[in-house]
Formats: C-alpha cells, sequence, structure tokens
C-alpha cells in the first residue's frame, strides 16, 4: 500500500509510479485531479490531467506549463502501475484517479459530488481496495436539494427583484459554480446575465467544451451609469463588499454555497439571500459513494476529517484521516 500511496513533503506520492497527485510544491511529474488553485499549483516540471479540463489547467497554470491530456478510461503505464482518470463530477474535466499495482486498486476522488450538473461529465463509481475521500461536508446537517430545484429559486429570486426595479447580484466561485448556474438556468429562461471581468475567460473555456450556457455581457462593456435595474450580474465572492458594488443603485445580493446550508452563515457575511449548491458531494452522497466503491479502506482528506473516521469507525469500518493542504482553495464550495 505505501508503493501506491504515502505522504511526502511534496504531498501525495506514488513511489510504484515515481509521481505525484495534486501536489503542494512543484514536482517532476504531477497528475492533476482537477484545476482549483488548490489543486492544480504551478513550477512543475509535466502534468497529466484529463482531457477536458486541459483548458482550465492551461488558463491557470501559464502557457509554458507542459500539459498531457488524458481521455478518461485511457490507461497509462507509471513505472510498476497503471492508471487511469474517470469522471469526478465536480468541475469540468474533474476527474478520480485510479491507481493499480500489487493487485490492489487505490482511488484518489480528488472533489466530488454526486448530484446531475449539466455543466461537467458525471460521476462515475470506480470499485477499489482503498477509496481517498474528501470531507468538505461531511456532516449530517449538510443535504443538497438537486441544482434544478435552486435554480428555479434563483430566478424567483431574479423576477421578483426585477419586478421592484433592483439589481440581483448573485455570488458564486469563479470555476465550477458560475457556469453551473449559468447551465442550469439555460434548462428554464434564456435571459442574458451579466458577469464580472473574473469570471469570464473561464465562462468562455466551458463555452469552448461545448457546454450549453446563458448567454453573457460583460460588465466592462456596459458604460458607466447604465442602469442595471432588473438585471442578474454573477460576480465572484472577493467582489462583495468591495467597491466594485457601488456602481449598482438598488440591489440584492445573494451567494450560492453549500456553506449557505448553515442558519447564519448568511446573515455574518451580510448577504440578503443564500441559495444552498455545492460542487462537493453532501453527506448522504459521501456515504452511499463509500458503500458503492466496495472499498476495504477509506482515507479522508480536509474538511469534516476526523469527524467521519469516527462516524466509519463506529460503523466498524477501516478509515483514516490524511493530512494534506487541499480545502484551502479560492473557489469551488
Amino acid at each position: 500500500m505505501k508503493d501506491l500511496l504515502s505522504l511526502s513533503p511534496e504531498g501525495l506520492y506514488c513511489r510504484a509510479g515515481n509521481f505525484h497527485i495534486d501536489p503542494w510544491r512543484p514536482v517532476p511529474r504531477a497528475i492533476i485531479t482537477h484545476g482549483h488553485s488548490d489543486h492544480a499549483r504551478m513550477g512543475s516540471d509535466e502534468y497529466f490531467a484529463a482531457r477536458s479540463g486541459l483548458g482550465i489547467l492551461r488558463h491557470r497554470l501559464g502557457a509554458e506549463a507542459k500539459l498531457n491530456a488524458v481521455e478518461y478510461r485511457e490507461v497509462r503505464k507509471f513505472g510498476d502501475v497503471n492508471v487511469s482518470f474517470y469522471p469526478a463530477g465536480h468541475v469540468l474535466g474533474s476527474a478520480q484517479i485510479l491507481i493499480e499495482g500489487g493487485g490492489h486498486r487505490l482511488v484518489i476522488s480528488g472533489d466530488y459530488k454526486r448530484d446531475a450538473d449539466p455543466s461537467c461529465e458525471a460521476f462515475e463509481v470506480v470499485p477499489c481496495d482503498t477509496f481517498v475521500t474528501e470531507a468538505t461536508f461531511a456532516l449530517p446537517i449538510y443535504r443538497w436539494q438537486p441544482g434544478r430545484v435552486v435554480a428555479q429559486e434563483i430566478l424567483r429570486w431574479w423576477e421578483q427583484n426585477k419586478k421592484r426595479k433592483k439589481t440581483s447580484v448573485l455570488y458564486g466561485y469563479s470555476l465550477g459554480k458560475t457556469q453551473r448556474l449559468l447551465a442550469e438556468l439555460a434548462l428554464i429562461t434564456d435571459q442574458p446575465v451579466y458577469v464580472h471581468g473574473a469570471v469570464e475567460p473561464l465562462t468562455e473555456i466551458y463555452r469552448q467544451a461545448g457546454i450549453r450556457m446563458l448567454p453573457t455581457i460583460r460588465l466592462a462593456e456596459t458604460k458607466r451609469g447604465e442602469s442595471m435595474a432588473g438585471e442578474l450580474v454573477l460576480a465572484p465572492p472577493s467582489a462583495h463588499r468591495t467597491p466594485w458594488i457601488k456602481r449598482f443603485d438598488d440591489f440584492e445580493s445573494a451567494f450560492a454555497s453549500g456553506w449557505m446550508r448553515v442558519r447564519g452563515a448568511r446573515r455574518r457575511n451580510n448577504y440578503d439571500r443564500g441559495f444552498v449548491l455545492s460542487d462537493h458531494v453532501d453527506w448522504p452522497g459521501l456515504l452511499r459513494t463509500l458503500d458503492e466503491t466496495g472499498a476495504k479502506k477509506i482515507l479522508v482528506t480536509h474538511g469534516s476529517s476526523e469527524t467521519i473516521v469516527r462516524y466509519l469507525r463506529e460503523q466498524g469500518r477501516d478509515a483514516e484521516a490524511l493530512t494534506t493542504f487541499f480545502g484551502k482553495e479560492d473557489e469551488g464550495e
């Protein structure tokens, strides 16, 4: 098992294949689960990632990064192990990494979710002996409604504000969440949406990948003083409570995140509304996934890891916490 996965100063390391998975320091060979900043860091000599996520990684890592595209379910040989990528359902191009060697199957899931999402590939269960899971929302309180239900709530809020001639400013992380919002809303309306400049480049990458989303207009293309009454504006959380918001005369703000499931989170962060929409697995989905993989050994990274480890051990399962630097991303929940 230690030949397949161990901790090194650079991150998760597979000695038998001589590569790192989502390393937090530069390494010779990095296998990347997805493009969020806590999993895809600059400086490594060579990267391997799912083909559909390469545009995001190019944007993240720069033109000089050596990127290698891997198709989902394609088997690559590294040293003494076989490596293959399977959809994780987190964001476009997100992948679970299956490492096979010495008669053992180990899956590193990265970040993942089980809910339907029109903006990315659906999660695929990969049978394995050892499963490495995230624990961002690994508490019983975290249970998600389908995205289509949340999209209907957002549309109603938008329409109500339109009648009151208010701008609807909806905050969501620039990679994954914004594009999911645009894709979910595109299933129920065709109204264009205004977007903050920080989210437009990543949204364009999704469009080039063939993801159907609402038409968007960059705020930078509007004239100063132009009324935004009745419009929906998507922006990253970093724009919240900054001078940027002063361009809107009368508005309501909202945040789309799994954290909005906690009572008081919206008020503490001074949002008028909170919409519970996450790109991470919820509590029921996490438990279902652990059962469906058939894994005998479960390793838990970032989030409520100690809680889920304790719960699993009480159920008689072999579970341990795995310390990583994941989860400190600036987007994704």
